[in-house]
């Protein structure tokens, strides 16, 4: 009996340490990307959207996943205090992750920069880390570093009630 007991408190040690979150020394929850293996392959689905609003900022991802997990679509950032930029999104899911280049207008200038949104439970969580510049394009130094803060978590809202459609 007591190895029963043994043998069932080490399995469970084992599902719990497979939890993907951590707590970081600030004790904000950050969130890590499963790999594609483990990821549930997201199928097609039409038109999604989602929106983040807090402390008077506001961010908008509309996009539409095909058969080859390909993304196209469009996001919008109003923050606070800083110019609007909009623009569109191309890339591809990976597992649970959207990785993008986003292609936007601001002040007048067109930029690239790389993008990269985590799904978890119907949301999507923008991910952020150390950046680089080559050939006119910012991307993420090292996608593996990448934090992803619940913070900036976009909620699934309906399409009809976005702005950026």
């Amino acid at each position: 009996m007591k190895k029963v007991i043994l043998v069932s408190a080490i399995v469970l040690s084992v599902f719990i340490s497979c939890k993907k979150t951590t707590t970081t020394s600030t004790g904000s929850t950050e969130i890590a990307p499963s790999s594609p293996k483990e990821a549930e392959i997201v199928e097609p689905s039409g038109n999604q959207c989602f929106a983040s609003t807090a402390n008077n900022n506001t961010i908008e991802l509309n996009f539409n996943v095909n058969s080859h997990q390909e993304v196209n679509g469009n996001l919008r950032y109003s923050l606070y205090g800083k110019d609007k930029n909009e623009g569109t999104i191309n890339g591809n899911m990976v597992g649970d992750t959207l990785i993008a280049d986003y292609t936007f207008n601001s002040e007048g200038t067109s930029s690239v920069r790389q993008v990269v949104f985590l799904q978890n439970e119907g949301t999507l969580i923008e991910g952020h880390g150390d950046v680089v510049e080559a050939n006119g394009k910012v991307s993420f130094k090292d996608r593996k570093t990448l934090k992803f803060d619940p913070g900036n978590t976009l909620i699934k809202v309906d399409c009809d009630k976005t702005i950026n459609k």
